[in-house]
């Protein structure tokens, strides 16, 4: 152990080792790092299907949805725009993963396992949330990217902003999950 906060970069950081899966999810957001990682993932045959969430963010105001913004990136990159399936509804993660589960079903898709792309900082509750949401017994990989921030594993704690934000994803986790612990063990 390097310091004594190392147990919060261990919840709050997750990156998995990625494998072939059904369909790569993107949690929405503004930052194209999360549409180029997942057209990266795409373009190496890592699965069939992308899907973006997201609805209006005043962030991007020129787009009607952060589904559009990533749709559009997405396209440029070489996802043919058949394979990028559309949720333009969400408010928040648990819209993300809710709306693309309604999405998956919707489109008769089988998956049984998927990449999720997301920020680095936001990868525990991204996960924690899509878990949640989505049947147990879906495989989750998680490809994290940096944000326009830069915010990591290895420097968050170095910058008064970046350590606000990785603290309010800690208070996060335990406020929007505290109540599904029971759950989680029933299941």
């Amino acid at each position: 152990m390097r310091y004594p906060f190392d147990c919060i970069s261990e919840l709050v950081f997750v990156k998995t080792e990625i494998q072939k899966s059904d369909i790569i999810l993107v949690s929405g957001g503004s930052h194209p790092q999360l549409m180029e990682k997942a057209a990266e993932l795409y373009n190496h045959g890592l699965a069939s299907y992308v899907l973006p969430s997201g609805g209006f963010n005043f962030k991007i105001p020129e787009y009607n949805s952060e589904w559009e913004f990533l749709r559009l990136i997405g396209v440029r990159l070489g996802i043919p725009e058949e394979k990028i399936l559309k949720e333009d509804q969400a408010k928040h993660t648990f819209d993300n993963a809710e709306l693309s589960w309604k999405v998956i079903k919707e489109n008769n898709l089988s998956v049984k396992s998927a990449i999720l792309v997301c920020k680095e900082y936001h990868s525990r509750r991204a996960l924690l949330t899509y878990q949640l949401v989505f049947p147990k017994d879906i495989e989750f990989f998680v490809a994290s990217v940096p944000d326009k921030r830069e915010i990591t594993k290895d420097n968050w704690f170095l910058d008064e902003e970046k350590i606000d934000i990785v603290m309010g994803e800690v208070v996060k986790v335990g406020k929007y999950f505290r109540q599904y612990i029971k759950k989680f063990q029933e299941e």
